[in-house]
């Protein structure tokens, strides 16, 4: 590798090395690049008009942390072991993990030790969690500062490449979760190279990442050349990309846009397609209209508003975003259409928001879930939903999410029901830092509803706490309880199921209709019976404490169910709080 860096603003940089100093060469948009290569493994640090010598914007590998040198790191060393053509990730399902929790170890090469049960599950594509470097071992990932570096405590850069070579020999799609909309508030250089932010625009993190500004060029390509170096040296499947209304882009083309071109060139190069999810709260489908018709070209996105209105329902939580959910109207109108709020009046915003989906669109565009990072680790507790729910009920939010119409995702140890709560947890060495974080925790707790929740007499956790980090780290022994096993069942059973019945696989909207007996609408959890109907199949849920007698429209056969069954010539009997899944009856 040969030393460069874009230094717009100065007037000499300098490579430092562990025994020589020497200066880089000026050249042409402000960039500055060293006249020898450095090996693999060299260690280096960069220095600006004399400064403190930081590390590359660039850096592929950060061995001692985000304050210390960069290493060298080549890509082509690692002789690929698999053949994979790729996987187009819509429709498919996905499996979120956290690399420190999903293990006790907490590394990449512990977690390929499990990839083998995520194959039996019949996951199709495993979304790792951030793993760009962040100060302190512990952390979601979502506050790093090397954009193009693998966090060392989860084995670092080549410990990837490895964990995707393993995923792809079992078959396995790698989605990587990706940050470019701010970076965290330690170890973060950029400003002492280049005019990486803006103060033209302002996020809930301060200055916005300069994508508009002067000097944006520069900015959006280190944006985009990251993106693509995931592809090409890690030969990862597909990126979700953070909170992406956050990317604050004034400028006729948006970065989304053009990343999406860039990625599709790449795709065509490479010969397997590549994907580009974006984690979105506009309710907006121009993100995945065509760049060609002036939209931003993504391959999916998530859409909240599905796991809002399943969790309202079945919860009875009206607080916070939850406010206009939680009747069995909302869930069929998420389920036909994704959003909720489609250009209506959102309570919790105080204003019109979104816009419809456009008819024809396929729903595998959508990501939806019963349980993700931040809807479990946002809660004042971290508690998942089966700390407070019944197995029945679990499993009919299984059953609502997997045999959707869009793209599913599971949230690791959600398959067994695990009881481990993910919590909101940090490791800043920094003690001012880690005052603030605890601080604004306890004050966020106070202010999110969460004491209508649990009640005032709770404790929240602290964030730096090691004891915060320990309980979030799954515990596979449970699985060994009947009713946990059961329920790891259930899950293989609907996946199975959407895979093989054709009706349940469609992304269709136009054949997904919710109808519904009971109330329309109850301050607290709903217990009628739903019957979601997919094409010709049909998924009825009895969310109620007493046994139900549905009617069935047509002759169907009983392709699952979560708890005994019976059908008779004129309906089914559905037991209090389980699923059944009906298909066309066999001739």
């Amino acid at each position: 590798m040969r030393a460069s860096v874009w230094a717009p603003r100065a007037s000499r940089v300098d490579l430092v090395l562990a025994d020589d100093v020497r200066p880089l060469s000026p050249g042409a948009g402000g960039w500055w690049t060293d006249t020898a290569d450095l090996p693999h493994g060299t260690d280096y640090r960069l220095s600006v008009d004399g400064g403190p010598a930081r590390p590359d914007p660039r850096s592929a590998w950060q061995p001692e942390g985000v304050h210390g040198a960069s290493r060298v790191f080549d890509a082509d060393r690692h002789a690929w072991r698999s053949s994979w053509d790729g996987l187009d990730v819509r429709g498919r399902v996905f499996y979120e993990l956290h690399v420190g929790t999903f293990t006790p170890e907490g590394t990449l090469a512990a977690a390929v030790e499990h990839l083998d049960e995520l194959v039996a599950l019949g996951v199709d594509v495993v979304e790792l969690m951030p793993v760009a470097p962040f100060n302190g071992r512990h952390g979601w990932g979502y506050d790093g500062v090397a954009l193009y570096a693998v966090h060392e405590p989860y084995g670092g850069p080549a410990a990837l490449q490895d964990f995707v070579d393993e995923a792809h020999a079992r078959g396995l799609a790698v989605c990587l979760d990706v940050v470019h909309n701010h970076l965290g508030p330690s170890g973060n250089y950029l400003a002492g190279f280049g005019p990486y932010f803006t103060g033209k625009h302002h996020t809930p993190w301060g200055d916005a990442v300069n994508l508009d500004d002067d000097g944006a060029d520069e900015v959006r390509r280190w944006i985009a050349d990251s993106a693509l170096r995931w592809f090409t040296d890690f030969r990862v499947d597909a990126l979700r990309l953070d909170a992406v209304h956050e990317l604050r882009d004034d400028s006729p083309r948006h970065l989304l846009a053009q990343l999406s071109d860039e990625v599709a060139t790449l795709s065509a190069a490479l010969g397997r397609p590549l994907g580009l999810i974006a984690e979105s709260d506009l309710n907006d489908t121009a993100s995945l209209a065509p760049t060609s018709e002036g939209g931003w070209g993504m391959t999916a996105q998530w859409a909240d508003d599905v796991h809002h209105a399943i969790h309202a329902l079945v919860t009875g939580e009206r607080h916070g975003y939850y406010v206009d959910f939680g009747s069995p109207a909302t869930l069929r109108t998420v389920m036909r259409g994704a959003f909720l709020h489609d250009g209506r009046f959102s309570t919790f915003r105080g204003t019109d928001w979104g816009a419809p989906v456009p008819e024809g669109t396929d729903g595998h565009r959508f990501v939806v879930c019963a349980q993700n990072h931040d809807q479990v680790g946002n809660r004042g507790l971290g508690d998942r939903p089966s700390e407070r729910l019944p197995t029945g009920l679990l499993a009919v939010e299984a059953a609502l999410v997997l045999l959707s119409p869009f793209t599913p995702l599971l949230f690791m140890g959600e398959e067994w029901g695990a009881r481990t709560p993910w919590q909101f947890f940090t490791d800043h060495p920094e003690t001012d830092l880690a005052a603030a974080v605890s601080a604004g925790r306890l004050a966020e707790f106070g202010g999110h509803g969460w004491v209508e929740v649990y009640g005032g007499d709770v404790e929240v956790p602290d964030p730096q706490a090691p004891e915060t980090f320990a309980a979030s780290v799954l515990d596979r022994s449970e699985r060994d309880a009947p009713e946990r096993a059961a329920l790891l069942e259930w899950y293989r059973v609907l996946v199975g199921l959407r895979r093989s019945v054709p009706d349940l696989a469609s992304g269709d909207l136009a054949a997904t209709d919710l109808t519904w007996d009971g109330p329309d609408d109850v301050d607290g959890p709903w217990s009628g019976v739903l019957v979601l109907h997919r094409g010709t199949a049909r998924v009825v849920a009895n969310l109620g404490d007493q046994d139900a007698r549905v009617a069935l429209d047509g002759p169907l056969d009983v392709a699952a169910s979560s708890a005994p069954v019976e059908v008779g010539p004129d309906g089914v009997d559905v037991r209090a709080r389980s699923v059944v899944v009906l298909v066309g009856a066999a001739d």
